[in-house]
């Protein structure tokens, strides 16, 4: 064929992070049938939904069955149910928004690669290390990106030092895959930052269930967040939605670049390419948001919380540093011995058969360290801290 294909795809990574993760192992796997593998990287939930969730689920499938009841196709942003179920939720922190604000998606994975569509050829500044979705979407559109370093000294929590032009930051509290979590001083700096800079923030709080200390739990907790900042939050981790998919973004009406409306653009784009989530599924996330649904839901994040502190008191009993293990699921730590991230995978798998995440494929800072999840039954935790006592 003679014609042009988009190649800006050829300046990403031709294998995906995870691929490769998996890739590596269904070769160990099959090589060795008789070891019992702890699967500790992806983040993928585990635990069975609420059975509240699954009740409203059944029942709205039930609803599409019956003339009187049936849905045919949801509107773009979602049902009114659903978005003034997540005002209630945002409420619950003493945030006030408008179901107006509220777009419902298939997922904050989807929102987050989808938001360039409505944004110009502006810089894009990315802390390092990142969730690879921010980096290779914005390699896709031909973005230009400037890493900003996340590191042990500064907790993995970079702050807009040397930001001074208009730009489009990615944000991410509880960070994924670091674990560490912004306090109200450093997103106020971001958010003053971007308002100084007539910069746009664009907010990852897909783990912000999982904080229990005194943090932020969205960026709109921070005063002027609402004229710089688009949030995007999921049902995946907080809900165990990860199979049925759901999410949602904030575009706060009257967000301005320039002098045109983001909330516009966004609203065009989204009536243009999706056809919204399926209705029973809408249900089961409004059901999720009602009070014994995230007393339930909480439950779930609460077990994940503390295999990923069991985790974490094995290194820290061994001395080795890291973040997380506290008020997220990942445990993000440094390779010890000065091993290389790839070098740590290999060494965890052959030795103790546990599989995590190289810290090198979220971007050149992650080198030298690994991720770990607490996502995995309380049994396989309690196994793969006992393993990794004995190795380490």
């Amino acid at each position: 064929m003679n014609i042009k294909a988009n190649t800006e795809f050829l300046n990403i990574k031709e294998t995906y992070l995870f691929s490769e993760v998996g890739k590596r192992l269904r070769v160990y796997t099959e090589a060795n049938p008789g070891k019992r593998l702890i699967r500790m990287g992806i983040g993928d939930v585990t635990r069975p939904l609420p059975q509240i969730v699954t009740d409203a689920l059944c029942k709205a499938a039930m609803e599409m069955g019956n003339a009187e009841t049936f849905r045919g196709y949801p509107p773009e942003s979602g049902y009114g149910f659903l978005r003034e179920s997540i005002v209630r939720y945002y409420a619950r922190s003493g945030i006030t928004l408008s179901p107006d604000d509220i777009f419902v998606s298939d997922g904050a994975k989807s929102d987050i690669g989808n938001l360039p569509d409505i944004l110009g050829d502006n810089e894009v500044i990315i802390p390092d290390p990142v969730y690879p979705v921010y980096v290779d979407s914005n390699l896709m559109n031909g973005r230009r990106i400037r890493f900003i370093e996340g590191n042990i000294e500064n907790g993995f929590l970079p702050l807009p030092d040397g930001i001074k032009e208009p730009s489009v930051i990615y944000l991410c509290s509880p960070n994924n895959p670091t674990g560490a979590v912004y306090d109200r001083n450093g997103l106020k700096a971001w958010v003053d930052c971007a308002l100084e800079t007539g910069s746009l923030i664009l907010f990852d709080a897909a783990y912000e269930a999982f904080i229990t200390d005194d943090l932020p739990k969205s960026i709109y907790e921070i005063e002027g967040a609402d004229k710089c900042a688009i949030e995007v939050c999921s049902f995946s981790k907080f809900a165990g939605f990860t199979g049925l998919r759901c999410g949602w973004t904030v575009v706060p009406k009257g967000l301005m670049a320039g002098e045109v409306d983001l909330w516009k653009l966004w609203f065009r784009r989204q009536s243009t390419k999706f056809n919204g989530v399926s209705y029973p599924v809408q249900r089961a996330a409004e059901a999720a948001l009602s009070d014994e649904g995230i007393k339930k839901c909480l439950e779930n994040v609460s077990y994940y919380r503390n295999n990923a502190s069991l985790l974490a008191d094995v290194f820290a009993s061994k001395g080795i540093r890291f973040t997380g293990g506290k008020n997220s699921p990942y445990i993000w730590l440094e390779c010890p011995g000065g091993m290389g991230s790839w070098d740590f995978f290999d060494f965890l798998l052959n030795e103790v058969q546990i599989a995590g995440t190289p810290g090198e494929g979220f971007g050149r800072c992650g080198e030298g360290f690994f991720r770990l999840t607490g996502f995995g039954s309380l049994e396989d935790t309690k196994e793969a801290a006992e393993r990794l006592k004995k190795l380490l």
